[in-house]
């Protein structure tokens, strides 16, 4: 009786330690690319904010494509590397709400894709089409025209994006991104 009981206890234990090791794995991972995406932003911090924006880091929004997990990765990193933008105050909460938010609708538009590289092509489409929100703080704030600040942010995300999801795209065929 003893024994059966202690069998029990130490595959109960054995079990929770596997569930946090996920856990803590699953924390490092998210954790991992908020970091990269901030660390990316600051080195290209000249070039990450403004009209003329070619923001190297997007190209971890890809990685949402292979793993929801990332969603919240790349998030957070938004988040955090808006607290340097000079438009700030509104670059965190819209910027950190549009990218959750087109994340979730490419991991949509693409979950019965199975060709990465038009899952790419797609979602940098919608993400160049998503500066209007990028445009609109602009507009706002600087009192820019709407509609050529649309274009200009959006040219930048299209180049920045066709980039990185090259990068990406070559990492994935070496690397799982789905683990």
């Amino acid at each position: 009786m003893l024994q059966r009981s202690l069998i029990k206890l130490n595959s109960s234990l054995s079990k929770n330690s596997n569930l946090h090791k996920s856990v803590t794995l699953e924390l490092t991972k998210v954790s991992l690319v908020a970091s990269l995406y901030v660390v990316v932003t600051i080195m290209f911090a000249v070039f990450s904010f403004g009209v003329i924006q070619f923001r190297v880091s997007e190209m971890f929004n890809y990685l949402a494509l292979y793993n929801k997990r990332y969603v919240v990765g790349v998030t957070l990193g938004v988040v955090f590397a808006n607290f340097l933008s000079p438009t700030w105050m509104l670059d965190v909460p819209i910027g950190g709400m549009a990218t959750f938010l087109v994340l979730i609708l490419c991991r949509c538009l693409t979950k019965n894709i199975k060709n990465d590289l038009l899952k790419i092509v797609i979602t940098a489409i919608v993400f160049s089409l998503s500066m209007f929100t990028v445009a609109a703080q602009l507009t706002f704030l600087l009192d820019l025209p709407f509609l050529s600040t649309w274009l200009i942010v959006g040219i930048g995300e299209l180049v920045s994006m066709t980039i990185g999801g090259i990068l990406i795209y070559l990492v994935s065929k070496k690397i799982d991104l789905t683990k």
